[in-house]
């Protein structure tokens, strides 16, 4: 019993975590095979590729099932809490990468499903841990949670501004040069606005060039505007993060917004390039 446990203790340390060289070379090989894999699914989609490989690529795709199956069940088996695991978001994915590939064994209409095999990509992250770099998000979503509302009001101008021009478009032009309908209108200021041009209904008369011109420039005016916005609710953001951190002479925390010095010793909370004397 004894020697068993010891079996399992050193499996789990192998598998879950990379503080041990054993634990670091079963992560590299972990990511050479969930890269393989994901190249094994991209040609896989390639027509001719498919049409001429598919068995072969079929067998391979069934190796890398039993490899990440067994590798799921040794998780299982060696994780403390195995219904902890199971259920977690990464025991999920490692589930679903394996569910598809079992399935299209059995059921030739399941073989649509393979393409799941592509959230195996998900796995890279746990593989190189980088769980805590991922916590810079926060960043992004504080910036898009204080700029909601700027950018709320600026989608609706944006979206009457669009209005306004299919609609112009759609009287000046008509059926006759492609503008069928006030949507298709639409669809032409949405994309002459955003400066794709797809080229696919463009104007024939006058008029209808010069409210063409008039868009693009429009377009260029205001294709900026929520850029700015989330830019400067980022550097709030990073700034606002900077501030909550200890004051690294009396170690207090949670200054003021504009502070540029701790309120308890002085120090210079963002402490620049020393000046020489």
């Amino acid at each position: 019993m004894d020697n068993n446990l010891s079996r399992r203790e050193q499996l789990r340390i192998v598998i879950f975590q990379t503080d041990t060289p054993a634990g670091r070379r079963f992560d590299q090989a972990l990511l050479v095979i969930i890269l393989c894999s994901l190249f094994i699914v991209i040609i896989d989609s390639i027509e001719s590729v498919h049409r001429n490989y598919a068995d072969q690529l079929a067998w391979i795709e069934w190796g890398f099932t039993a490899v990440f199956a067994i590798e799921y069940a040794l998780r299982l088996y060696c994780s403390p809490r195995p219904l902890q695991y199971a259920f977690s978001f990464y025991g999920l994915v490692d589930l679903l990468a394996i569910v598809p590939g079992i399935l299209a064994i059995y059921y030739a209409d399941a073989q649509y499903l393979l393409i799941v095999r592509i959230i195996r990509m998900l796995r890279i992250f746990r593989v190189l841990k980088l769980g805590p770099y991922l916590k810079q998000a926060n960043y992004l979503l504080s910036a898009l949670r204080g700029s909601k509302q700027k950018i709320i009001v600026f989608l609706v101008s944006v979206s009457t501004l669009v209005v306004v021009f299919g609609t112009l478009m759609y009287v000046i032009e008509g059926p006759e040069h492609g503008f069928t309908s006030i949507p298709m209108g639409i669809y032409w200021a949405i994309v002459t606005l955003t400066t794709v041009g797809f080229g696919d209904i463009v104007p024939k008369t006058t008029l209808g060039q010069m409210l063409s011109s008039l868009v693009m420039i429009t377009g260029y005016s205001i294709i900026a505007v929520p850029t700015g916005i989330f830019t400067a609710e980022l550097a709030n953001a990073m700034r606002g993060d900077q501030l909550q951190r200890d004051c690294p002479v009396c170690t207090k925390n949670s200054h003021e917004h504009d502070a540029a010095f701790c309120s308890r010793c002085g120090n210079a909370l963002f402490p620049g390039p020393a000046k020489k004397a």
